[in-house]
């Protein structure tokens, strides 16, 4: 078995499975995910500490539109079915942007299901991520990405009811430089552009059924964080309040949240940010006061 310490992972994603008391564990995994792309592996656990695996839950054919940048499997269940949203860059235009796949199994193999990406097909983008509304109406929420716009965004854009497209135009949430504690990235490959940065946008409801979001971006000296939004009106729409301070700082980001089989809020995340040194680790959260906070120093992190 593995310890958490023995998987490189970046922007981990976790599926608890009720009925078996075990976790899988999606995300990022090739051992150089900025290079050529091999697919997605998985790993199973029951106390998030030690791990089966890699179960290979994706693997391109011949003629898969991508075979660079393998990024952020999310995985849902869905109208009985398995979803993964993942980011992948075009061989037609080297854009970036984030695709349907499904499977019947919730280890795969999954095989794409949309036609290319559901993002706009002009945009670089990455990051989507699935949302049902209180309408039951699914959306995409993703990063309309800084390396094309250099101010990134998080935008939200309707989906079909089967997930395949798009159905209607994307709308703006907010631009990264609107949250106080984000600072510019500094890249040599856009030198003298101000620069900031959106990764992983995640949204929750919390307990209190106020409507959360988790994002990525940049603090100073180029250091990963996590900061949290909230949507007052509880709508996707927002408007998206963000909170002064990231809620981690600590050269990590791109998570996401989930309740373990005790019922304790949990935060997935990678750190260091760094490739091949990226690990999983799992913090506990708590709402206090109509806030979304990390467990104090004295409750233990698993990682």
């Amino acid at each position: 078995m593995l310890k958490n310490k023995d998987i490189q992972i970046r922007d981990p994603f976790v599926f608890p499975v009720l009925e078996e008391e075990k976790y899988v564990l999606f995300g990022s995994t090739d051992k150089n995910i900025w290079g050529k792309g091999a697919g997605f592996d998985a790993y199973t656990s029951h106390d998030l500490q030690y791990w089966d695996g890699p179960y290979n839950v994706f693997c391109p054919e011949a003629d898969f539109y991508s075979d660079t940048n393998f990024w952020a499997p999310e995985v849902y269940s869905y109208e009985g079915q398995y979803y993964m949203f993942a980011t992948f860059r075009r061989k037609d235009n080297q854009l970036l942007g984030t695709a349907v796949l499904t499977a019947d199994h919730l280890l795969g193999p999954y095989k794409p299901h949309s036609d290319g990406p559901v993002t706009p097909q002009s945009w670089s983008s990455l990051d989507g991520s699935l949302f049902c509304d209180e309408e039951g109406q699914p959306w995409m929420i993703f990063c309309h990405e800084w390396q094309q716009i250099a101010d990134g965004e998080v935008c939200a854009m309707r989906l079909s009811s089967d997930l395949r497209r798009s159905t209607g135009e994307p709308i703006l949430l907010f631009r990264a430089s609107e949250a106080r504690w984000t600072a510019p990235f500094i890249s040599a490959r856009f030198p003298g552009q101000q620069n900031y940065v959106t990764d992983g946008p995640y949204l929750f409801r919390a307990s209190s059924n106020e409507l959360y979001m988790l994002w990525a971006s940049f603090v100073s000296d180029n250091t990963y964080a996590l900061g949290i939004a909230k949507s007052p009106s509880g709508r996707v729409s927002g408007p998206w309040l963000q909170e002064e301070k990231p809620l981690y700082q600590n050269d990590g980001g791109h998570a996401m949240v989930f309740r373990t089989f005790a019922g304790q809020l949990m935060l997935a995340i990678h750190t260091p940010n760094q490739t091949p040194d990226e690990r999983p680790l799992f913090l506990p959260l708590h709402e206090q006061n109509g806030k979304i906070v990390v467990a104090s120093e004295g409750e233990e992190a698993i990682g």
